[in-house]
């Protein structure tokens, strides 16, 4: 199931998520790597880099990021906590927050900054009180745990202009059955990127996870 685009005009997230709707995790990247391998992901064709903040000085890195890649490339702060910091993450150049749970007030305090958001929740509670509260994104963790099957009973029950992004080991063989579930986005981490991985190892990850996509999403994604 593709990605469905809200009434009239696209917001910068949906279109990023149109264009490619993997989601590159980089914990625990450090700023000097930051723009080589932001780099390495972009050309591959991603469109959406995060950098969770508990990484080596995580501000800076999505500031360098944000200063290096196109504008049509968002970037956001990962594993996100404390409301407080919203402000911070979005003078570093962050558009998006990325949390692990849906704690209402980090979801209120994103969207006060202008900032999207995108909670994890388990249950199908946790996920229309996200809404509630002003989620953008539905970041389904973890992936693992729920599977396939749980996407799909999701899928007929929450908006199909809302995504549904798993996250957790996800690999590209099983981005296909995912996507055939209604997932619209996958959440990448250790199987894309891990700590200290140079860029052009980064970057051949990428190219599979992009071509895993495009296979699973053929209407979708940059055809260059």
């Amino acid at each position: 199931m593709p990605p469905v685009p809200s009434p009239g005009a696209r917001s910068p997230l949906q279109t990023a998520m149109a264009d490619c709707g993997l989601i590159a995790i980089l914990r625990g990247i450090k700023p000097a790597e930051a723009e080589a391998v932001g780099d390495a992901l972009y050309r591959a064709g991603f469109r959406i880099i995060e950098v969770p903040l508990n990484s080596p000085e995580p501000l800076a890195s999505i500031r360098n990021l944000r200063q290096a890649l196109p504008l049509d490339c968002m970037i956001g702060a990962g594993t996100v906590l404390d409301p407080a910091i919203c402000p911070d993450i979005v003078r570093a150049g962050g558009e998006i927050v990325v949390m692990p749970h849906s704690d209402p007030h980090v979801i209120r305090a994103a969207k006060a900054a202008l900032m999207a958001c995108c909670p994890g929740v388990a249950t199908p509670t946790e996920a229309f009180a996200a809404l509630a509260a002003g989620a953008d994104v539905l970041k389904m963790f973890p992936a693992e745990q729920l599977g396939p099957a749980v996407v799909k009973a999701w899928r007929a029950v929450i908006p199909p202009a809302i995504p549904l992004v798993p996250v957790g080991g996800i690999t590209p063989a099983r981005i296909a059955e995912y996507a055939q579930a209604g997932a619209t986005g996958f959440g990448l981490g250790s199987a894309l990127y891990k700590p200290g991985m140079k860029a052009d190892e980064v970057a051949s990850h990428a190219r599979d996870f992009v071509a895993a996509w495009r296979k699973a999403y053929p209407q979708t994604g940059q055809q260059a």
